[in-house]
Protein backbone atom coordinates (compact mmCIF):
# COMPACT_ATOMS: atom_id res chain seq x y z
CA UNK A 1 0.00 0.00 0.00
CA UNK A 2 1.45 3.08 -0.67
CA UNK A 3 0.90 7.10 0.49
CA UNK A 4 -0.18 9.84 -2.23
CA UNK A 5 3.31 10.94 -1.88
CA UNK A 6 4.72 7.94 -3.20
CA UNK A 7 5.72 5.73 0.22
CA UNK A 8 4.83 2.20 1.30
CA UNK A 9 3.59 1.04 4.38
CA UNK A 10 5.39 -1.94 4.31
CA UNK A 11 6.72 -2.36 8.13
CA UNK A 12 4.72 -3.94 10.80
CA UNK A 13 5.39 -4.12 14.20
CA UNK A 14 8.17 -7.09 14.62
CA UNK A 15 10.00 -5.05 12.01
CA UNK A 16 9.57 -2.06 13.38
CA UNK A 17 10.81 -3.12 17.29
CA UNK A 18 14.01 -4.53 15.29
CA UNK A 19 14.86 -1.50 13.75
CA UNK A 20 14.01 0.79 17.23
CA UNK A 21 16.42 -2.10 19.30
CA UNK A 22 18.96 -2.07 15.99
CA UNK A 23 19.17 1.80 17.15
CA UNK A 24 19.43 1.57 20.49
CA UNK A 25 21.79 -1.63 21.35
CA UNK A 26 24.01 0.05 18.71
CA UNK A 27 27.21 1.01 20.08
CA UNK A 28 26.01 2.51 23.83
CA UNK A 29 26.76 -0.20 26.36
CA UNK A 30 29.59 -1.33 24.72
CA UNK A 31 31.08 2.29 24.76
CA UNK A 32 29.63 4.07 27.87
CA UNK A 33 30.18 1.34 30.84
CA UNK A 34 33.43 2.83 30.83
CA UNK A 35 32.31 6.33 30.86
CA UNK A 36 29.17 5.65 33.16
CA UNK A 37 31.79 3.82 35.72
CA UNK A 38 34.00 6.79 35.42
CA UNK A 39 32.04 9.62 35.50
CA UNK A 40 30.01 8.07 38.99
CA UNK A 41 33.07 6.75 40.52
CA UNK A 42 31.62 2.83 41.05
CA UNK A 43 29.23 0.18 40.64
CA UNK A 44 26.40 2.82 41.69
CA UNK A 45 26.46 3.96 38.19
CA UNK A 46 23.75 0.97 37.68
CA UNK A 47 21.45 3.28 39.28
CA UNK A 48 22.57 5.63 36.30
CA UNK A 49 20.93 2.73 33.86
CA UNK A 50 18.20 2.20 36.08
CA UNK A 51 17.33 6.07 35.75
CA UNK A 52 17.63 6.31 32.16
CA UNK A 53 15.92 3.71 31.63
CA UNK A 54 12.58 5.41 33.86
CA UNK A 55 13.15 8.40 31.77
CA UNK A 56 13.11 6.43 28.52
CA UNK A 57 9.88 4.55 29.81
CA UNK A 58 8.43 8.04 30.59
CA UNK A 59 9.07 10.06 27.33
CA UNK A 60 7.99 6.98 25.51
CA UNK A 61 4.75 7.29 26.81
CA UNK A 62 4.53 11.05 25.42
CA UNK A 63 5.92 9.40 22.05
CA UNK A 64 3.16 7.07 21.68
CA UNK A 65 0.50 9.41 22.34
CA UNK A 66 1.70 11.55 20.07
CA UNK A 67 2.55 9.19 17.36
CA UNK A 68 -0.60 7.01 17.41
CA UNK A 69 -2.61 10.29 16.83
CA UNK A 70 -0.10 12.10 14.74
CA UNK A 71 1.79 9.22 12.47
CA UNK A 72 3.23 10.81 9.88
CA UNK A 73 7.17 10.88 8.57
CA UNK A 74 9.12 13.05 10.20
CA UNK A 75 7.56 12.36 14.24
CA UNK A 76 8.24 15.54 16.06
CA UNK A 77 7.99 18.11 13.43
CA UNK A 78 4.70 16.68 13.23
CA UNK A 79 3.75 17.33 16.28
CA UNK A 80 5.35 20.46 17.15
CA UNK A 81 3.57 21.78 14.18
CA UNK A 82 0.39 20.55 15.03
CA UNK A 83 0.31 22.19 18.38
CA UNK A 84 2.14 25.46 18.19
CA UNK A 85 1.60 26.43 14.90
CA UNK A 86 -1.10 29.07 15.72
CA UNK A 87 1.36 30.85 17.44
CA UNK A 88 4.44 30.79 16.51
CA UNK A 89 4.00 29.80 12.57
CA UNK A 90 6.37 27.07 11.35
CA UNK A 91 9.17 28.23 13.68
CA UNK A 92 8.77 25.05 16.08
CA UNK A 93 9.14 23.00 13.67
CA UNK A 94 11.68 24.69 11.67
CA UNK A 95 14.29 24.89 14.64
CA UNK A 96 13.42 20.97 15.20
CA UNK A 97 14.41 20.06 11.34
CA UNK A 98 17.56 22.01 11.96
CA UNK A 99 18.33 20.82 15.48
CA UNK A 100 18.49 17.49 13.64
CA UNK A 101 20.52 18.78 11.27
CA UNK A 102 23.39 18.52 14.10
CA UNK A 103 22.13 16.27 16.58
CA UNK A 104 21.28 13.08 14.46
CA UNK A 105 24.49 12.94 12.89
CA UNK A 106 26.46 13.36 16.25
CA UNK A 107 24.13 10.83 17.87
CA UNK A 108 25.18 8.54 14.82
CA UNK A 109 28.73 9.66 14.28
CA UNK A 110 28.94 8.25 18.05
CA UNK A 111 28.14 4.51 16.80
CA UNK A 112 30.62 4.72 13.98
CA UNK A 113 33.56 6.39 16.88
CA UNK A 114 32.63 3.28 18.76
CA UNK A 115 32.73 0.76 15.57
CA UNK A 116 36.47 2.35 15.25
CA UNK A 117 37.58 1.96 18.27
CA UNK A 118 36.78 -1.47 18.76
CA UNK A 119 38.95 -2.51 15.81
CA UNK A 120 41.82 -0.95 17.74
CA UNK A 121 41.61 -4.69 18.88
CA UNK A 122 42.72 -6.56 15.89
CA UNK A 123 44.98 -3.29 14.94
CA UNK A 124 46.17 -1.78 18.04
CA UNK A 125 48.88 0.56 15.96
CA UNK A 126 45.89 2.33 14.57
CA UNK A 127 46.44 6.07 14.73
CA UNK A 128 43.58 8.50 16.14
CA UNK A 129 43.38 9.71 12.55
CA UNK A 130 43.03 6.33 11.31
CA UNK A 131 40.72 5.16 13.54
CA UNK A 132 38.20 8.15 12.76
CA UNK A 133 38.83 7.48 8.88
CA UNK A 134 37.46 4.11 9.56
CA UNK A 135 34.63 5.70 11.14
CA UNK A 136 33.74 7.85 7.91
CA UNK A 137 34.19 4.70 5.65
CA UNK A 138 31.42 2.94 7.85
CA UNK A 139 29.08 5.94 7.57
CA UNK A 140 29.58 6.06 3.73
CA UNK A 141 29.07 2.46 3.79
CA UNK A 142 25.44 2.85 5.30
CA UNK A 143 24.76 5.37 3.05
CA UNK A 144 25.41 3.31 0.24
CA UNK A 145 23.64 0.04 1.67
CA UNK A 146 20.47 2.53 2.63
CA UNK A 147 20.20 3.32 -1.40
CA UNK A 148 17.22 1.27 -2.20
CA UNK A 149 13.86 0.33 -1.12
CA UNK A 150 12.16 0.04 2.45
CA UNK A 151 11.33 -3.37 1.62
CA UNK A 152 15.10 -3.69 1.28
CA UNK A 153 16.37 -2.02 4.12
CA UNK A 154 13.72 -3.98 6.36
CA UNK A 155 15.13 -7.03 5.73
CA UNK A 156 18.75 -5.77 6.19
CA UNK A 157 17.73 -4.45 9.54
CA UNK A 158 16.19 -7.96 10.57
CA UNK A 159 19.93 -9.27 9.98
CA UNK A 160 21.43 -6.80 11.94
CA UNK A 161 19.45 -7.31 14.41
CA UNK A 162 19.66 -11.20 14.76
CA UNK A 163 23.60 -10.07 15.06
CA UNK A 164 22.57 -7.46 17.71
CA UNK A 165 21.11 -10.37 19.53
CA UNK A 166 23.67 -13.40 19.01
CA UNK A 167 25.73 -10.90 20.65
CA UNK A 168 23.91 -9.80 23.82
CA UNK A 169 23.04 -13.54 24.55
CA UNK A 170 26.88 -14.40 24.27
CA UNK A 171 27.72 -11.37 26.84
CA UNK A 172 24.99 -12.19 29.44
CA UNK A 173 25.36 -15.54 29.34
CA UNK A 174 29.05 -15.01 29.98
CA UNK A 175 28.43 -12.84 32.14
CA UNK A 176 25.96 -15.44 35.08
CA UNK A 177 28.52 -17.82 34.64
CA UNK A 178 31.00 -16.03 35.85
CA UNK A 179 29.17 -13.73 38.21
CA UNK A 180 30.92 -12.42 41.27
CA UNK A 181 28.71 -10.35 43.83
CA UNK A 182 31.69 -9.22 45.50
CA UNK A 183 33.07 -7.55 42.30
CA UNK A 184 29.59 -6.18 40.46
CA UNK A 185 29.06 -4.30 44.03
CA UNK A 186 32.21 -3.09 45.64
CA UNK A 187 30.91 0.22 46.35
CA UNK A 188 33.61 2.61 46.85
CA UNK A 189 33.32 4.69 50.32
CA UNK A 190 31.01 7.56 50.16
CA UNK A 191 29.61 6.05 47.23
CA UNK A 192 26.17 7.20 48.17
CA UNK A 193 27.13 10.70 49.68
CA UNK A 194 24.06 12.81 48.55
CA UNK A 195 26.12 15.43 46.90
CA UNK A 196 28.49 13.67 45.05
CA UNK A 197 26.13 11.05 44.41
CA UNK A 198 23.41 13.12 42.90
CA UNK A 199 26.14 15.08 41.05
CA UNK A 200 27.03 11.82 39.69
CA UNK A 201 23.96 10.50 38.67
CA UNK A 202 23.00 13.27 36.85
CA UNK A 203 26.05 13.10 34.34
CA UNK A 204 25.28 9.33 34.56
CA UNK A 205 21.82 9.62 33.52
CA UNK A 206 23.33 11.75 30.04
CA UNK A 207 25.29 9.02 29.46
CA UNK A 208 23.29 6.05 30.14
CA UNK A 209 20.12 7.82 28.30
CA UNK A 210 22.44 7.82 25.35
CA UNK A 211 22.31 4.00 25.47
CA UNK A 212 18.48 4.25 24.91
CA UNK A 213 17.91 6.71 22.25
CA UNK A 214 16.67 5.42 19.36
CA UNK A 215 13.53 4.03 20.95
CA UNK A 216 11.53 6.48 18.73
CA UNK A 217 13.23 5.20 15.08
CA UNK A 218 10.14 3.76 13.93
CA UNK A 219 7.62 7.57 14.43
CA UNK A 220 10.16 8.76 12.17
CA UNK A 221 8.84 6.23 10.10
CA UNK A 222 4.90 6.99 10.36
CA UNK A 223 3.71 6.79 6.87
CA UNK A 224 6.01 3.43 5.77
CA UNK A 225 4.33 2.07 9.00
CA UNK A 226 0.80 -0.87 8.52
CA UNK A 227 -1.04 0.45 11.26
CA UNK A 228 0.34 3.15 13.08
CA UNK A 229 -1.58 3.60 16.17
CA UNK A 230 -0.88 0.12 16.87
CA UNK A 231 2.79 0.03 15.59
CA UNK A 232 3.94 2.55 17.20
CA UNK A 233 3.15 2.09 21.02
CA UNK A 234 4.05 -1.19 20.93
CA UNK A 235 7.40 -1.06 19.18
CA UNK A 236 8.48 2.26 21.84
CA UNK A 237 7.24 0.23 24.83
CA UNK A 238 8.59 -3.09 23.85
CA UNK A 239 12.16 -1.69 22.62
CA UNK A 240 12.48 0.05 25.91
CA UNK A 241 11.92 -2.33 28.62
CA UNK A 242 13.79 -5.31 26.23
CA UNK A 243 16.90 -2.84 25.91
CA UNK A 244 16.63 -1.75 29.37
CA UNK A 245 16.94 -5.27 30.80
CA UNK A 246 19.50 -5.93 27.95
CA UNK A 247 21.72 -3.30 29.29
CA UNK A 248 21.45 -3.66 33.00
CA UNK A 249 22.53 -7.41 32.53
CA UNK A 250 25.17 -6.84 30.61
CA UNK A 251 26.13 -4.09 32.81
CA UNK A 252 26.30 -5.85 35.90
CA UNK A 253 27.40 -8.96 34.24
CA UNK A 254 30.48 -7.24 32.76
CA UNK A 255 31.63 -5.47 36.48
CA UNK A 256 30.96 -8.26 38.39
CA UNK A 257 33.75 -10.31 36.37
CA UNK A 258 36.18 -7.46 35.44
CA UNK A 259 37.32 -4.98 38.57
CA UNK A 260 34.92 -1.94 37.88
CA UNK A 261 38.35 0.15 38.50
CA UNK A 262 39.75 -1.99 35.49
CA UNK A 263 36.74 -1.14 32.95
CA UNK A 264 36.23 2.00 33.88
CA UNK A 265 39.72 2.63 31.97
CA UNK A 266 38.86 0.27 28.48
CA UNK A 267 38.08 1.33 25.20
CA UNK A 268 36.82 -1.94 24.06
CA UNK A 269 35.32 -3.65 28.12
CA UNK A 270 33.05 -5.92 25.73
CA UNK A 271 36.60 -7.38 24.25
CA UNK A 272 38.32 -7.41 27.41
CA UNK A 273 35.40 -9.35 29.29
CA UNK A 274 34.92 -12.43 26.50
CA UNK A 275 38.43 -12.44 26.44
CA UNK A 276 39.19 -12.79 29.94
CA UNK A 277 36.80 -15.75 29.80
CA UNK A 278 36.68 -17.26 26.91
CA UNK A 279 40.55 -16.45 25.83
CA UNK A 280 41.70 -14.65 23.05
CA UNK A 281 39.42 -16.51 20.38
CA UNK A 282 36.03 -15.67 22.25
CA UNK A 283 37.49 -12.14 22.72
CA UNK A 284 37.70 -11.94 18.44
CA UNK A 285 34.33 -13.26 17.93
CA UNK A 286 32.59 -11.13 20.17
CA UNK A 287 34.69 -7.98 18.72
CA UNK A 288 33.53 -8.96 15.10
CA UNK A 289 29.77 -8.73 16.66
CA UNK A 290 29.95 -6.07 18.93
CA UNK A 291 31.45 -4.33 15.55
CA UNK A 292 28.02 -5.27 13.77
CA UNK A 293 25.83 -4.91 16.47
CA UNK A 294 27.89 -0.96 16.14
CA UNK A 295 27.15 -0.61 12.37
CA UNK A 296 23.54 -1.85 12.46
CA UNK A 297 22.73 1.47 15.00
CA UNK A 298 24.29 3.55 12.45
CA UNK A 299 22.07 1.90 9.56
CA UNK A 300 19.03 1.75 11.47
CA UNK A 301 19.70 5.42 12.61
CA UNK A 302 20.24 6.60 9.36
CA UNK A 303 17.20 4.99 8.41
CA UNK A 304 14.70 6.97 10.11
CA UNK A 305 16.97 10.19 10.26
CA UNK A 306 16.67 10.41 6.65
CA UNK A 307 13.08 10.40 6.80
CA UNK A 308 12.75 13.41 9.25
CA UNK A 309 12.88 16.41 6.81
CA UNK A 310 11.12 14.89 4.62
CA UNK A 311 7.38 16.10 5.38
CA UNK A 312 8.93 19.60 6.88
CA UNK A 313 10.49 19.82 3.20
CA UNK A 314 6.83 18.36 1.35
CA UNK A 315 5.06 21.31 3.73
CA UNK A 316 7.27 23.90 2.72
CA UNK A 317 8.55 24.51 6.39
CA UNK A 318 12.26 23.28 5.32
CA UNK A 319 14.55 23.67 2.07
CA UNK A 320 12.36 21.55 -0.33
CA UNK A 321 15.07 19.76 -1.89
CA UNK A 322 14.42 17.42 1.69
CA UNK A 323 10.88 16.57 0.20
CA UNK A 324 12.97 14.49 -3.42
CA UNK A 325 12.28 11.10 -3.49
CA UNK A 326 13.92 8.90 -5.12
CA UNK A 327 12.03 8.56 -8.79
CA UNK A 328 12.54 4.46 -8.93
CA UNK A 329 13.10 3.49 -4.74
CA UNK A 330 10.39 6.13 -3.32
CA UNK A 331 12.88 7.03 -0.56
CA UNK A 332 14.23 10.60 0.44
CA UNK A 333 17.74 9.79 -1.07
CA UNK A 334 18.66 13.88 -0.76
CA UNK A 335 17.80 13.81 2.90
CA UNK A 336 19.91 10.72 3.21
CA UNK A 337 23.32 12.10 1.08
CA UNK A 338 23.35 15.70 3.33
CA UNK A 339 22.64 13.83 7.08
CA UNK A 340 25.48 11.23 5.77
CA UNK A 341 27.99 14.01 5.11
CA UNK A 342 27.21 15.72 7.99
CA UNK A 343 28.24 12.62 9.96
CA UNK A 344 30.88 12.05 8.09
CA UNK A 345 32.34 15.73 9.57
CA UNK A 346 30.81 14.78 13.30
CA UNK A 347 33.49 11.14 12.98
CA UNK A 348 36.21 13.36 13.63
CA UNK A 349 35.47 14.72 16.92
CA UNK A 350 35.85 13.28 20.12
CA UNK A 351 33.46 10.58 21.61
CA UNK A 352 32.69 11.74 25.33
CA UNK A 353 32.38 15.50 23.71
CA UNK A 354 30.32 14.32 20.42
CA UNK A 355 27.91 12.77 23.25
CA UNK A 356 27.46 15.67 25.40
CA UNK A 357 26.89 17.73 22.60
CA UNK A 358 24.13 15.51 20.99
CA UNK A 359 22.01 15.18 24.31
CA UNK A 360 22.24 19.12 24.97
CA UNK A 361 21.23 19.94 21.24
CA UNK A 362 18.35 17.58 20.75
CA UNK A 363 16.86 18.07 24.65
CA UNK A 364 15.49 21.36 24.88
CA UNK A 365 14.19 21.72 21.00
CA UNK A 366 12.76 18.24 20.91
CA UNK A 367 12.46 16.20 23.85
CA UNK A 368 11.19 18.82 25.79
CA UNK A 369 9.01 20.76 23.94
CA UNK A 370 7.22 17.56 22.90
CA UNK A 371 6.17 17.17 26.37
CA UNK A 372 5.07 20.78 26.21
CA UNK A 373 3.11 19.80 22.61
CA UNK A 374 1.17 17.05 23.85
CA UNK A 375 -0.39 19.05 26.91
CA UNK A 376 -1.26 21.92 24.15
CA UNK A 377 -2.54 19.39 21.88
CA UNK A 378 -4.79 17.65 25.06
CA UNK A 379 -6.54 21.60 25.39
CA UNK A 380 -6.70 22.25 21.89
CA UNK A 381 -7.84 19.17 20.10
CA UNK A 382 -9.53 17.01 23.22
CA UNK A 383 -11.28 15.04 20.45
CA UNK A 384 -8.44 14.48 17.99
CA UNK A 385 -8.07 10.38 17.70
CA UNK A 386 -5.87 8.94 19.95
CA UNK A 387 -5.43 5.03 19.49
CA UNK A 388 -2.92 5.50 22.90
CA UNK A 389 -2.82 7.88 26.06
CA UNK A 390 -0.26 8.27 28.29
CA UNK A 391 -0.91 6.97 31.38
CA UNK A 392 -2.11 8.72 34.43
CA UNK A 393 -1.27 11.79 32.37
CA UNK A 394 -0.34 14.44 33.42
CA UNK A 395 2.15 12.86 35.97
CA UNK A 396 4.71 11.11 33.59
CA UNK A 397 4.64 14.54 31.30
CA UNK A 398 5.77 15.99 34.68
CA UNK A 399 8.51 13.77 35.78
CA UNK A 400 10.01 13.00 32.11
CA UNK A 401 10.22 17.32 31.84
CA UNK A 402 12.12 17.41 34.79
CA UNK A 403 14.63 14.37 34.14
CA UNK A 404 15.26 15.92 30.55
CA UNK A 405 15.79 19.18 32.44
CA UNK A 406 18.20 17.63 34.70
CA UNK A 407 20.04 15.86 31.93
CA UNK A 408 20.70 19.32 30.18
CA UNK A 409 22.11 21.05 32.94
CA UNK A 410 24.42 18.15 33.80
CA UNK A 411 26.01 18.29 29.63
CA UNK A 412 28.54 20.72 30.90
CA UNK A 413 28.85 24.47 29.77
CA UNK A 414 30.80 23.88 26.22
CA UNK A 415 27.36 21.42 24.86
CA UNK A 416 25.18 24.22 26.36
CA UNK A 417 26.63 27.40 24.97
CA UNK A 418 26.54 24.68 21.27
CA UNK A 419 23.33 24.05 21.87
CA UNK A 420 22.27 28.15 22.42
CA UNK A 421 24.59 28.36 20.00
CA UNK A 422 23.26 26.17 17.22
CA UNK A 423 19.20 27.31 18.07
CA UNK A 424 20.33 31.08 17.92
CA UNK A 425 21.65 30.45 14.15
CA UNK A 426 18.32 28.19 13.29
CA UNK A 427 16.09 31.12 14.49
CA UNK A 428 18.21 33.99 12.50
CA UNK A 429 18.05 31.37 8.96
CA UNK A 430 14.56 30.86 9.74
CA UNK A 431 14.22 34.57 10.09
CA UNK A 432 16.31 34.89 6.91
CA UNK A 433 14.15 32.31 4.86
CA UNK A 434 10.88 33.57 5.79
CA UNK A 435 12.05 37.35 4.42
CA UNK A 436 13.43 35.58 1.17
CA UNK A 437 10.36 33.53 0.49
CA UNK A 438 7.64 36.07 1.54
CA UNK A 439 9.30 39.25 -0.64
CA UNK A 440 12.33 38.65 -2.37
CA UNK A 441 11.02 34.95 -4.09
CA UNK A 442 7.48 36.30 -5.67
CA UNK A 443 9.75 39.58 -7.26
CA UNK A 444 12.42 37.14 -8.78
CA UNK A 445 9.24 34.63 -9.80
CA UNK A 446 7.46 37.84 -11.46
CA UNK A 447 10.59 38.61 -13.39
CA UNK A 448 11.00 35.43 -15.03
CA UNK A 449 12.89 33.46 -12.88
CA UNK A 450 11.59 31.20 -10.17
CA UNK A 451 14.73 29.95 -8.06
CA UNK A 452 14.99 27.28 -5.27
CA UNK A 453 14.34 27.67 -1.98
Amino acid sequence: MKESGGLERRIGTFQAITINMSQMMGAGPFITIPLVLTTMGGPQAMFGWIAGAVLALLDGQIWSELGSSLPGEGGTYNYLKAAFHDRTGNLMPFLFIWSVLLATPLTLSSGAIGLANYMTYFFPALTGLQTKLIAVAVTLLAMVLLYRRVTSVAKISLVLWLGMILTVILIVITGLLHFDPQLAFDFPQGAFAPNKFLLGLGAGMLLSIYDYLGYYTSAYMGDELREPGKTLPRSITLSIILVALIDLSMNIGIIGYVPWREAAHSTNVGSLFMTRAWGPWGGAIITILIIWTCFASVYTGLLGASRIPYNAAKDGVFFKKFAHLHPKMKFPNYSLVVIGLIMVICCFFDLTTVINALMAVQIVVQFMMQIIALSVLRRKHPHLNRPYKEWLYPIPSIIAFLGWGFVFFSSGVSAISLAVIWTIIGILVFWGRTWYVNHVKPAMTTGGRDVDN
